[in-house]
């Protein structure tokens, strides 16, 4: 039914996606927001390992189960699927370390902050100005994305990327 690589992607996609649901729950004090990078981390993985698609897809399953756990906002869905995406479109055309984490930079600190002005607007009826949402996205964005870099590189050093290279390659 599947193949062994379909089945692996699905695997590594389950255990980034666990990540994120118990990483969600921890923070870090940035200025007067608080920085919850784990997203952003395993965002910047899953376009690098899974290509865009099964990006998309984990970064959904983690915004849904941590909605339904109580520890997520619907914030969570634009904020972690626009990341997910753009880095794995931008790694899969420029396989780099820093397209990945400039995808993630871009979709989730720009496109997503703005996709959350009229969520926030709209449906949660808050009153919030068209940019409310880019500081704290952006914050969260770049400090994940420079975790998922050292580690990445961590990864390439030890030889750990060459194995999973072998699953890796993009849908």
């Amino acid at each position: 039914m599947f193949d062994r690589k379909t089945i692996q992607k699905i695997a590594l996609a389950g255990i980034l996606a666990a990540v994120g649901v118990v990483g969600g729950t921890l923070s870090i004090p940035v200025g007067f927001t608080r920085c919850c990078p784990t997203q952003s981390v395993i965002n910047v993985i899953a376009g690098v390992f899974l290509g865009p698609w099964y990006s998309v897809g984990m970064a959904f399953c983690v915004s849904l189960i941590r909605n339904m756990l109580g520890t997520g906002t619907i914030m969570a869905f634009p904020g972690s699927m626009c990341g997910a995406l753009l880095a794995g479109l931008l790694y899969r055309r420029w396989p780099k370390i820093w397209t990945a984490c400039l995808g993630e930079m871009v979709g989730t600190g720009i496109l997503a902050s703005i996709m959350a002005y009229p969520i926030a607007k709209y449906l949660l009826g808050k009153a919030c100005g068209l940019f409310t949402y880019f500081l704290p996205f952006m914050t969260v964005a770049v400090t994940g994305s420079i975790i998922a870099a050292v580690l990445v590189f961590i990864l390439n050093k030890d030889g750990a990327m060459a194995a999973m290279r072998d699953i890796s390659h993009m849908d």
